[in-house]
């Protein structure tokens, strides 16, 4: 018996992790070091004996820095590379336990239901051989049913049962394996993709339904699992191309050979001692001046109040607590938690000291300027140039980037941040998008006119943007 589990991919090591990062995002070298220490880390905890390991607890990072340079995108990067389960969150979209609204609870089951959709995907490739060709059978069933004496080659004789079925000959068994396989052979050859079978779908709808103002997320997993359950499946069938049926028909067949209490208990373990929790936003739970206060809140009724509740909701969550969900309870002591922020009217120091301790890893992420603009525009694999470049491809349109023209877009992002609001690197789409915003309109035309090739000047760049940088007024609509 053949093991078609896939082969175990070596740990990256620190270096690794940073090299592989800088594909992707620029600068930000202290934030990528961080966390890179903090994944091989739990490389290293998994191969300590099980006595030390249960006290080494990741360290969680906060990084502190204005918009669009790079925070987002490193933790993003970074659940790919590992295979991780992620989730990003916004803390300011939490509420304090007692008030309408999602509870801090809701991203350790979120970051479940991720761990799961991983691990059934994983689970679903070992057995998408066996799944194929569970499914090609069902459609040369479908193509050809068994269905009484009509069912029998012409010509062959049939038994009539004493219960009134219909048993063919050996020969006609016979003469109907050999259709069978030549059914079979064109099937694989896709000769029949267009011959529509009739099925029969089953679905289980996704009612959101509503209890006193809670949603089913909100539940107690085992009340909401109840509820689910009592929602009636749904029943119809429908006549579909033999290629769109096979590709229900081969996720029907995979769902029976996989074993879902195997998936939810592999999930929930890499959950628990992989998973990353992206919290986005936590400066906005900051309350300003209080940090240092021991946490307490400055006053009923004031939107403080929320936001201390939510940090003291949050505490548990991030030293270590149990979460019960759907598919079983998580500890989260190893999760680890990445925080980020652009902390323009708060610092980290206003958050309560008992939240700082558990975010012990404090780094600082740089505004980008001109130069790290030139080198986005440029250096990764999929820069937003390349990406305008093979959208206009399709059209048939070929664009090629002088040197100058890239600094120009460079040069106008950087003016833009620095006089309207530091929006980081996301400055640059915007620059881009103006320049080829009739471009982008009349490509077609210019194809069919025998216009093929683009090439973007500097003075095209300043042409197209000039406009918009001169008008204050526009420039903080547009730019």
């Amino acid at each position: 018996m053949t093991d078609n589990s896939p082969e175990p991919q070596p740990e990256p090591t620190p270096a690794q992790i940073v090299e592989t990062l800088d594909r992707h995002v620029i600068g930000q070298t202290d934030a990528k070091r961080a966390v890179a220490v903090a994944i091989r880390n739990r490389w290293r905890r998994r191969n300590l004996s099980a006595e030390i390991a249960g006290e080494v607890y990741p360290k969680n990072i906060i990084m502190a820095g204005p918009t669009g340079v790079g925070k987002t995108e490193i933790a993003r990067r970074l659940a790919t590379l590992t295979g991780a389960p992620f989730i990003k969150v916004e803390a300011s979209k939490f509420t304090e336990v007692g008030y309408h609204g999602r509870d801090v609870e809701s991203m350790i089951r979120d970051l479940v239901d991720q761990a799961v959709s991983l691990v059934h995907a994983e689970q679903a490739k070992t057995v998408r051989e066996k799944a194929e060709a569970a499914a090609a059978d069902r459609l040369v069933d479908l193509l050809l049913p068994d269905a009484g004496p009509s069912a029998a080659p012409s010509g062959e004789q049939t038994v009539v049962s004493s219960a009134g079925t219909f048993t063919p000959t050996e020969q006609s068994t016979e003469r109907r394996q050999r259709l069978r396989d030549a059914l079979r052979q064109q099937l694989d050859a896709g000769q029949l993709d267009d011959k529509e079978v009739e099925l029969t779908i089953t679905t289980r709808p996704q009612a959101n339904i509503m209890f006193g103002q809670m949603g089913l997320d909100q539940m107690d997993p085992g009340m909401s699992s109840m509820f689910e359950k009592l929602i009636p499946e749904q029943t119809n069938r429908r006549r579909l191309p033999v290629s769109d049926a096979r590709e229900i028909l081969i996720e029907q067949e995979t769902e029976k050979l996989l074993n879902k209490d195997k998936i939810d208990a592999e999930a929930l373990e890499r959950a628990q001692n992989d998973g990353i929790i992206f919290l986005d936003e936590i400066d906005k739970i900051a309350t300003p001046g209080s940090g240092t206060s021991g946490g307490g809140s400055s006053g009923g009724g004031s939107p403080d109040v929320s936001r201390q509740g939510v940090q003291r909701d949050l505490l548990p969550i991030v030293e270590g607590s149990t979460v019960n969900t759907r598919h079983g309870t998580v500890h989260t002591d190893h999760i680890l938690f990445i925080a980020a922020g652009a902390f323009h009217t708060a610092v980290v120091s206003d958050l309560m000291p008992e939240l700082q301790g558990r975010f012990p890893i404090r780094v600082e992420l740089q505004p980008l300027g001109k130069a790290d603009f030139v080198r986005i525009l440029t250096e990764p694999k999929n820069a937003l140039t390349v990406q305008q470049q093979a959208l206009l491809g399709v059209e048939g349109l070929d664009v090629t980037f002088a040197d100058h023209a890239i600094d120009a877009m460079a040069d106008l992002a950087a003016q833009a941040n620095t006089t309207l609001e530091n929006i980081g690197a996301r400055r640059l789409t915007t620059v881009i998008e103006k320049v080829f915003e009739e471009i982008n309109f009349d490509a077609p035309e210019r194809v069919a006119a025998g216009e093929t090739t683009l090439h973007v000047t500097a003075d095209f760049v300043r042409k197209q943007v000039s406009a918009v940088v001169q008008d204050a007024d526009l420039s903080n609509f547009v730019l």
